[in-house]
């Protein structure tokens, strides 16, 4: 007998064959209205599961913020058998819950079109109201690819052979039937407020050389109002999208014709870039890091002393160097930096050594996973790396976190959430590095964060091999978290290269290596500054911070001296010349998001005055040229 213990700590024995939507029945009404799974022990159950085990249950309802994830699913399921009852001679692949909705992908003759959304919706509506139910199955392995088989699923029947066990779970919603571990809703009602968003292409299994499949993408909430709001943030993500504000603002652009996941930074971009490394350098040299730079491209056996030939070759440009020796496009800085490190003999005394490198990689990325900026094949990482002893390691970490920090703020990201990942204590074969390495750069991450009282989440288990690591994620205007600093150890690297430094009782011990990125990459970076302002950057990232309109042909050479007064202060300005009408210049200047613009005239030449206009509040006034100098150098110092 198993004994359930409920939130208000009544105990309840459990009898053979009860299943959780069983025992609801002692619930009050307000909860079993709104249940949707059951949690026992911190394990997630469909309410139609047999309870096999005893301990603490919670009851999840809608409430809840982890039933989200069950109601997406389940909304995709209502999905797939909406599109199932509207076309024919459909192949499913896999369709699951996502951090913001949900989607399903499809093999159909015929592909979808904008049209369909509206009228899978409408079906899916219908469906719902006919207060279909969900039904669980187990079946073993062989009945249920023989059933998938029968019914024309081959993308299942792959599923299920992979996963190579016994037995699988199906669920049964109407006459669409799918492999899955659940759970679902124990009422298709609840899932009540959901849009279907859009249509794109996606390989099965992200393999580009496999079937070409319709994904179909949709959300789903609890409350109408919070889905409102989603859809609202989601045609504001458009206007801010950097893959269409980076080419209209003259920035960048990704040219199909030299090839996918390549950026060319245009004049604008460049300025933009400098502007961001310039202050990367100024802050690095500040804190202790020496710059360097390593080739771009290495001999193959580098690459396979340290390991990534091995475990990273797809993902990597291999050429052939001649003579018949292989080279390698570097994917990543750090075995560049211990050949560095490892050309001289260290001792204690000369740690830390902190190499910085705006280091320019490739890798081989699949063409399907390419986006803008953010997920490109050539990019410039703002990597370190820190060689130290272990009486440092505390030291080291928090002055990465505090430049992380420093810089991240800058940029205007006041918020960020930080993870940890750890190693899972009971499997300590699978890493490198002995268990007081790892308590040892665990404890000093850990210190790092908690002495900034910063919110954050521990995922044990969820470490790589070689050590452990802390993530910043950057939340954006929209609230929308974007992948940023990464502090790394690694206890692989040094004893493959053999990285050590003698310590004070002469002895040759392996350093403690630590690999750290704070933006990321210069071009995700800029991505996510482009899309966080909106093109409309703070006065000191702008490309050009002023632009001064003269009103005709007789105020040119007026305006001339004023942007060369402004030049010799440092300000990026440019006159518009052009014979133009001024209100055409105007909002021309307003789509370039330029933060200031002056306008002169007959009053501003005789007074020796500028009509001056701020983008970001609005005002407009008329100044003093060099008053107004003073203060725009000033808001550019203060980098507000």
């Amino acid at each position: 007998m198993k004994n359930l213990t409920f939130p208000d700590g009544s105990i309840k024995e459990i009898s053979p064959g009860d299943t959780f939507m069983s025992i609801l029945g002692d619930l009050p009404q307000s909860v079993r209205k709104k249940a949707v799974a059951a949690k026992v022990e911190g394990v997630i159950h469909d309410l139609r599961e047999k309870i096999k085990s005893g301990g603490e249950l919670i009851v999840l309802t809608t409430e809840d913020e982890e039933s989200l994830e069950i109601i997406r699913h389940s909304a995709s399921h209502l999905m797939a058998l909406a599109v199932m009852q509207l076309r024919k001679e459909i192949q499913f692949g896999i369709g699951p819950a996502t951090n913001d909705g949900f989607y399903y992908d499809f093999k159909l003759d015929e592909p979808f079109s904008v049209d369909d959304l509206e009228k899978i919706e409408i079906k899916m509506q219908d469906l719902r109201r006919q207060g279909l139910e969900f039904t669980r199955e187990e079946l073993s392995s062989k009945q249920a690819i023989k059933f998938f088989k029968d019914n024309n699923q081959p993308f299942k029947v792959e599923l299920i052979e992979d996963l190579d066990i016994d037995a699988v779970t199906i669920y049964r919603l109407g006459s669409f039937v799918d492999l899955c571990a659940g759970p679902h809703v124990p009422d298709i009602k609840l899932v009540n407020v959901f849009k279907l968003l859009s249509i794109a292409g996606a390989y099965w299994r992200g393999d580009e050389k496999r079937e070409m499949l319709q994904r179909l993408y949709g959300t789903a909430f609890t409350k109408k109002s919070i889905l409102d709001e989603f859809i609202i943030n989601i045609e504001e993500a458009k206007r801010r999208d950097h893959r269409k504000l980076g080419p209209q603002l003259g920035l960048f652009d990704i040219i199909e014709e030299a090839g996918a996941g390549l950026v060319f930074w245009y004049p604008k971009g460049y300025i933009l870039r400098e502007i961001i490394e310039g202050y990367w350098k100024k802050e690095h040299r500040k804190d202790g890091y020496q710059m360097i730079t390593t080739p771009h491209i290495a001999k193959s056996d580098l690459w396979k002393k340290s390991g990534h030939y091995d475990y990273y070759r797809e993902n990597m440009y291999i050429v052939n160097g001649g003579e018949d020796q292989e080279y390698v496009l570097k994917p990543m800085n750090c075995p560049g930096h211990i050949l560095m490190y490892k050309s001289k003999l260290h001792s204690y005394r000369d740690l830390p050594v902190r190499y910085a490198e705006l280091g320019t990689v490739y890798r081989n990325e699949r063409s399907g996973t390419l986006h803008g900026l953010l997920r490109v094949r050539g990019f410039t990482q703002d990597d370190a790396h820190i060689f130290c002893t272990p009486e440092q390691l505390n030291e080291e970490i928090d002055s990465c976190f505090n430049l992380a920090h420093k810089l991240l703020t800058t940029f205007g990201f006041k918020n960020y959430e930080v993870e940890l990942s750890l190693h899972d204590p009971k499997n300590m074969d699978k890493y490198a590095g002995s268990k007081e390495e790892w308590e040892r750069a665990e404890n000093a991450l850990l210190e790092a964060v908690k002495k900034r009282n910063i919110p954050f989440k521990q995922i044990p288990g969820e470490a790589v091999f070689y050590g452990p690591k802390i993530d910043l994620k950057l939340i954006d205007a929209l609230g929308r978290g974007w992948q940023a600093t990464t502090i790394q150890f690694d206890f692989n690297l040094p004893r493959r290269f053999d990285v050590k430094y003698v310590n004070e009782n002469n002895e040759k011990k392996f350093v403690y290596m630590v690999h750290r990125a704070l933006l990321g990459s210069i071009e995700r970076f800029v991505g996510t500054l482009i899309e966080h302002y909106a093109g409309e950057f703070p006065l000191w990232l702008s490309p050009v911070q002023v632009k001064i309109l003269p009103v005709g042909i007789d105020h040119n050479n007026y305006a001339t001296l004023c942007s060369e007064k402004m030049k010799e202060s440092g300000i990026r300005v440019e006159v518009d010349l052009r014979r133009e009408k001024l209100g055409y210049r105007i909002r021309e200047a307003e789509l370039e998001k330029i933060p200031y613009m002056i306008v002169v005239g007959d009053k501003e030449m005789e007074n020796e005055n500028v009509n001056v206009r701020s983008k970001a509040t609005g005002l407009k006034e008329t100044r003093k040229l060099d008053n107004l100098i003073n203060d725009l150098v000033d808001e550019i110092e203060r980098k507000d």
